[in-house]
């Protein structure tokens, strides 16, 4: 149990190893800005901490003062509940070490780590953990989720991979959860969200891949959509699992060196193809596209990984205005062809896309009830609708486009509930379906166990079940 805190803010200030920011203080607007630009919060108190201890003295003082608890991690959220208005913030970004052991293939990952660091560190030593696409996304609040990525069908979702997890309880507790110890525990956060403490340390497997990977995108034209998607229905199922793929839909061609200057801007197909063996493996893998349906251009290049793990940040920076939507479907079928293809151009802003990821290979491999994950372990796709800008206007605009095409994919979705980290609007109803009636009571009972008061409720919540 954790030292208890004193309600008063200064006693509290000289008891906390960390740093701490309130209204007013150098620091604190940089400190409670979050991704997502459309997010304006302002905590009272913004507790960055060093240590579990640090997280265990922030939650006593909340719970002294009655105020309202948000936590931390990397805060690349659409819904920004990383930073609470006028509760308080746990900030793990100082908790951002990353231990390799190269020999046991793993690494233990601080709470507040980005993908970057953790990249940067496990590439030093030819090794990558399962992780997102973007690098500036925190590893605590993606992994909770799930963590699907770059390697998602080589190793499986980050959740697949982590092998241990140091978690503060909402009673101030201390406790690692793995297969051996709190079990119940330890399945729920592997999926179930920041629903059950703060990880302040996660113990991830690593794979052998980089650092240099071989990388092919494929461009069609709006005017090909039909086409292109078809070609994709029918190519994703044939790749290794040695080898990544990501669909992008109404994507904007970047002002990139690779791209044509006449294409510069050009909203249409994108088919991101990834090999992590022989470069000749990937030029064969890559061969069947172009014969199928010739591009309007095409890049291949070797890359480093870590590129690969920056290459949509331009498309996501920080600060930006955004929103986004998301649903499961099983296969790419008319139906659904014909939606994307009517509706792909639709975006104002260059940001706003549907990126399409591929969950298959090593992902299905892992059974329905091992983790907490929310969504089936058949192969499917995950549809994610993003609208961002710079622009209050055109990111209004890109908003109800967003809408639309969830609107108009529903009928055709295998969970409409979509994917927990990709939830805008996280409500109980969408939260239940993503999950499924099934699993969702279980969550509901562990965090009945870990957090009956519900103080971590900024999330995509799960509310504890009554006791008996």
């Amino acid at each position: 149990m954790a030292m208890a805190a004193s309600s008063n803010p200064e006693e509290f200030r000289s008891a906390f190893g960390g740093t701490v920011f309130e209204p007013g203080d150098d620091g604190y607007d940089v400190a409670r800005s979050p991704w997502n630009g459309d997010i304006d919060h302002r905590p009272v108190l913004i507790a960055r901490c060093s240590s579990p201890g640090d997280v265990a003295l922030a939650l006593d003082y909340a719970a002294s003062k009655g105020l309202e608890v948000s936590v931390r991690g990397g805060a690349h959220s659409y819904r920004g509940t990383a930073v609470t208005d006028g509760g308080v913030m746990i900030d793990l970004s100082a908790l951002n070490t990353v231990i390799v052991d190269p020999e046991g293939k793993t690494a233990r990952v601080g709470g507040g780590t980005t993908l970057a660091v953790l990249d940067a560190a496990t590439q030093e030593h030819g090794l990558a953990a399962a992780a997102g696409v973007i690098s500036h996304t925190g590893v605590a609040g993606l992994t909770l989720g799930g963590g699907m990525g770059w390697l998602t069908r080589l190793a499986g979702l980050s959740i697949d991979n982590l092998l241990s997890a140091e978690v503060v309880l909402a009673n101030g507790e201390v406790v690692r959860a793995s297969a051996d110890s709190h079990p119940d525990l330890f399945w729920a956060l592997r999926g179930g969200g920041g629903n059950f403490g703060v990880v302040t340390e996660f113990e991830f497997r690593l794979y052998e891949i980089g650092p240099m990977i071989s990388f092919g995108m494929f461009f069609w034209g709006l005017e090909s959509g039909r086409e292109a998607l078809r070609l994709a229905r029918d190519y994703i199922p044939t790749l290794p699992p040695n080898s990544a793929v990501l669909l992008g839909v109404g994507l904007s061609a970047p002002p990139a060196p690779f791209v044509p200057e006449e294409f510069h801007g050009r909203k249409g197909y994108a088919l991101l193809v990834v090999g992590y063996g022989p470069p000749d493996d990937h030029a064969e893998m890559v061969s069947p596209i172009r014969a199928q349906l010739p591009p309007l251009f095409e890049f291949l290049t070797p890359m480093p990984f870590t590129a690969l793990q920056q290459l949509f940040d331009e498309d996501a920076p920080w600060g930006v205005l955004g929103y986004e939507k998301s649903l499961d479907i099983d296969d790419l079928s008319d139906e659904v062809i014909d939606v994307l293809a009517d509706l792909a151009g639709g975006a104002t802003s260059p940001m706003s896309f549907m990126p399409i990821f591929s969950l298959a290979g090593r992902f299905t491999e892992i059974s329905e009830d091992a983790t907490a994950f929310g969504g089936s372990r058949s192969p499917h796709y995950t549809v994610n609708i993003e609208g961002a800008s710079h622009d209050r206007e055109v990111f209004e605009a890109d908003r109800a486009w967003v809408r639309s095409v969830f609107d108009a994919l529903s009928p055709y979705a295998s969970n409409v509930g979509g994917y927990v980290n990709f939830m805008a609007e996280a409500d109980a109803d969408r939260v239940r379906t993503s999950y499924g009636a099934d699993k969702y009571d279980r969550l509901a009972a562990i965090k009945a166990t870990y957090d009956p008061d519900n103080v971590f409720h900024l999330n995509a919540n799960i509310k504890p079940a009554a006791r008996a």
